[in-house]
């Protein structure tokens, strides 16, 4: 009758055994970097590209202004 993966009986026990293995305070960190990651790989397979916001808040430098902070 349910033979397949979408199974409701499936689906809880496949969701239980990530709670066991990861923990419930790891799986929302997990998605998060699952949902960044298959958004950066649509990104480029459609030849767009963004600077990741995240960046700018902690504070990473690129490019010249590095290169002049070692420099002198």
């Amino acid at each position: 009758m349910f033979t397949g993966l979408e199974s409701p009986s499936k689906l809880v026990l496949l969701l239980v055994a990530a709670v066991v293995l990861f923990g419930a305070k790891r799986l929302p960190e997990i998605g998060r970097s699952l949902g960044h990651g298959m958004r950066g790989f649509k990104e480029s397979l459609a030849g767009e590209e963004q600077h990741d916001d995240a960046d700018l808040e902690t504070g990473v430098e690129t490019g010249s202004a590095v290169e002049h902070d070692q420099l002198g």
